[in-house]
């Protein structure tokens, strides 16, 4: 015989009745059956027990009927949401006040603002909280905002940023790596590690994946081992690793025991095949530092330091600069750590040439150069090709930069500079606007002698940028069948893609989606059963990451070789939000561990 089966009351569909209430003094409260009058439970929500609890518990309130009762009812239920309210209340004031907390922890860690500054800020909030809601102060002071709760906050913050960034790395169908190993203040190398990946949907991760210090040697193979273990304690799997970029470094690109070489070996061993790639911007202050004009640049920083050396003379150059109503109100120092300074240095001292030449002969130190029409030639002609060489820096900074818009903006300045070569050649500076400048200011000045000099600089500026770019014209191929699909020749792609390509360029429908839509949006859209090759190429190149961390922490043209450790954590913390994605701040444990010992930054 089959055992009878048992009860279970959750499939009974029991339910609250509304007349309970005025019958029984009962209430229905987070699902359970409550006595308003003893504020005990049933245990099952069934009439009987309801009815059973009341004649047996408080028959002295069948006295109270009608009205009177409908009001005693509502009493007691009030008064219960009043007493539930009370203990809510503490524990969201407290919630609230933790949400503050870490909200503020944030601020700092984005900021780079020290941990001790976060008792200052809660004195400055309760006093402007005792003058415009004195009420609110007791919720103020339970703010917890001490240099030690501020330092857990952020460990916590990180851990579940790690956290995140795992779980999307793990989505990944293919990523790359960008090194950049760098020495602090205290002789310890340091090796930064970036993230970018793509996953099915052609969503794009950009991530500080760690931050290594190497404490002893920093050869090709230290560097791999603290490569491979920030790669394998994040979990991912090295055949899906497509690209390495480094600074250029021997210990990064050494044929042999270069990092990058171990790493594409490895990759290999795992069945996956990893491109090496010196990082663009990099490359390209390199080539910017071949222009030779060192007497122009020399004689600049010289007049420029004399000017700003001594405070007397810097303050009285910054008055007659506001006397004269001058462009600017002052000259800036050159940095060769900055990429882009030097630009800017000669563009302001170019605009205040005159100023400064007033100035220089009112103080008893004339600059005689600046009355020769040559050497101010030479200056505008650095002037103009620096503020060209910029632009292009610029340009390839920022978010979501894919390989061909940059590897475009490579070639575009390439056939830039053969332009400006053809054009000196009969000195047309219709593209120097400074040097045309000069040219009509100085008519009878003979500036055609300096017409080589010119083309010359040009040329070995256009030799470099052809020699030092060599990696990307490796996978130009590949570069092309991504970003323009439609007009490569189905025989010189790889012959597992050129069905799939040929498919592509015969539908007229897709080819219209290719002119309105971006790169990414448009290889979403294929079909994956049609197109799984070609979505497989596309995601290989969106995950390439053509430049290093200096990319995102030398946002202003500093190279990040010469970044001490301090002002390198604090630019790694003032990143914020990382180029597309939602992480506002990854700490290494390097980091984390200098935290508690030493005053923050």
């Amino acid at each position: 015989m089959a055992a009878p089966k048992k009860r279970k009351i959750a499939s009974e569909c029991r339910r609250f009745q509304t007349r309970w209430e005025n019958e029984y003094f009962f209430k229905e409260v987070n699902g359970k059956c409550v006595c308003l009058i003893c504020k005990e439970d049933v245990a099952v929500m069934k009439e009987y027990n309801v009815h059973r609890h009341y004649e047996t518990k408080h028959q002295s309130y069948t006295s109270y009927t009608g009205a009177e009762r409908t009001q005693k009812v509502k009493q007691m239920a009030a008064s219960l949401q009043a007493q539930q309210q009370f203990f809510f209340r503490t524990n969201k004031i407290q919630e609230n006040a933790t949400t503050a907390s870490y909200e503020v922890a944030k601020l700092f860690a984005q900021h780079g603002k020290p941990f001790s500054d976060g008792d200052f800020i809660k004195q400055c909030l309760i006093k402007v909280t005792e003058i415009m809601c004195p009420e609110k102060v007791q919720d103020f002071k339970n703010v917890s905002l001490s240099r030690n709760t501020v330092v857990r906050r952020i460990e916590d913050l990180s851990a579940n940023l790690k956290l995140q960034l795992k779980d999307k790395a793990c989505a990944f169908d293919f990523y790359s790596i960008a090194c950049d190993e760098s020495t602090d203040a205290t002789d310890i190398a340091q090796l930064l590690i970036f993230l970018r990946g793509v996953d099915d949907n052609f969503s794009c991760t950009e991530a500080l994946l760690d931050m290594m210090s190497l404490k002893g040697t920093t050869t090709g193979k230290d560097i791999f081992e603290a490569v491979s273990e920030a790669v394998e304690k994040m979990g991912l799997k090295w055949e899906k690793l497509c690209g390495v970029t480094t600074d250029g470094a021997p210990a990064m690109t050494g044929e042999r025991k270069g990092m990058a070489s171990m790493v594409c070996a490895k990759v290999k061993e795992s069945g996956g095949e990893a491109v090496r790639m010196h990082c663009i911007i990099h490359q390209e202050a390199l080539c910017a530092k071949t222009v030779q004009l060192g007497d122009v640049m020399n004689t600049v920083v010289k007049t420029v330091n004399i000017i700003r050396a001594r405070g007397l003379y810097h303050r009285e150059f910054q008055a007659f600069l506001s006397d004269v109503d001058a462009e600017y109100g002052d000259v800036l120092y050159h940095s060769d750590v900055r990429w882009l300074s030097r630009g800017s240095v000669l563009q302001r001292f170019y605009s205040l040439r005159s100023e400064i030449n007033q100035f220089l002969k009112e103080k008893g130190r004339p600059l005689h150069e600046l009355s020769d029409p040559l050497w101010l030639s030479d200056l505008a002609f650095l002037v103009d090709l620096t503020h060209h060489l910029n632009t292009l820096n610029k340009n390839l900074q920022g978010k979501e930069q894919l390989v061909p818009h940059l590897y475009a903006h490579m070639k575009a300045f390439c056939v830039k500079l053969r332009l400006f070569e053809t054009q000196l050649r009969s000195f047309n500076a219709a593209h120097f606007p400074a040097l045309s400048e000069i040219k009509s200011a100085i008519p009878k000045a003979d500036l055609s002698a300096k017409k080589e000099k010119y083309v010359s600089v040009i040329t070995s500026l256009l030799t470099e940028f052809n020699q030092r770019f060599q990696d990307f014209s490796v996978i130009e191929r590949e570069i092309k069948l991504f970003s323009t699909p439609f007009l490569v020749d189905a025989e010189e792609v790889e012959e597992s893609l050129q069905l799939e390509l040929i498919e592509m360029q015969c539908d007229d429908s897709l080819k219209s989606q290719h002119q309105l839509l971006s790169l990414p949006d448009f290889y979403q859209s294929l079909d994956n059963a049609k197109f799984p090759l070609m979505r497989r190429h596309a995601k290989r190149m969106m995950s390439l990451n053509p430049a290093t961390a200096s990319r995102l922490l030398g946002g202003s043209g500093r190279t990040l070789q010469l970044f001490p450790l301090n002002v390198l954590e604090a630019k790694i913390r003032r990143l914020g939000a990382l180029p597309s994605c939602n992480f506002d701040v990854i700490w290494s444990q390097s980091l984390r561990s200098r935290i508690r010992g030493q005053e923050p930054w």
